[in-house]
């Protein structure tokens, strides 16, 4: 999709430090919500993963999960990378996993950096197994309405709520088509 990496090794190294100290509360959350829902062995995608946290927090939750990482940084990807857990340099919109191969795919403040909200939601729903599930969680004021209108064709219940009447982040959340 021709979208500019903006993460080197020093940003990447940068952003992993802030994300350590400043988002640790909320990558926990979000891997106690994934480990809820993600049934035995399930194959589970971080898309936009950056440095890999919430894959690391849910790799010490649930071992028997099957995890991977997409991002479009080699560096962030090279943070994220741990034995079992396997990271892509990829695109949203350009996935390397085959068709209806994961269970659940889960991104984090990313989808508002991803410029082809169609392509993307295309994309999701390609990978996604037949009853599987997407949870999108990103800040709450980021312009969402495309990614939601997206996933809303391709599934029936597609849902955007605030973690909290105060909070700062909002979640999309959508099943994958039984057809």
């Amino acid at each position: 999709m021709g979208t500019e990496i903006k993460f080197d090794r020093r940003a990447s190294a940068a952003y992993d430090r802030r994300a350590t100290r400043l988002l640790r509360g909320f990558y926990r959350r979000v891997a106690g919500e994934v480990a809820a829902v993600a049934g035995p062995g399930a194959a589970v995608l971080d898309v936009g993963t950056g440095p890999g946290r919430l894959l690391h927090e849910l790799a010490a939750r649930r071992p028997d999960l099957r995890l991977a990482g997409a991002d479009l940084s080699p560096d962030m990807a090279a943070l994220a990378r741990r034995p079992g857990i396997r990271v892509e340099v990829a695109d949203v919109a350009r996935l390397p996993w085959p068709d209806d191969s994961l269970d659940l795919i889960v991104s984090t403040l990313s989808a508002h950096e991803w410029p082809d909200p169609a392509a993307a939601a295309a994309e999701l729903f390609r990978v996604l197994r037949p009853g599987g599930r997407i949870v999108i969680h990103d800040f709450r004021f980021a312009r969402l309405g495309r990614l939601r209108d997206a996933l809303a064709k391709t599934t029936a219940g597609v849902r955007r709520e605030p973690h909290h009447p105060l909070s700062i982040y909002t979640r999309i959340q959508g099943v994958g088509s039984l057809a």
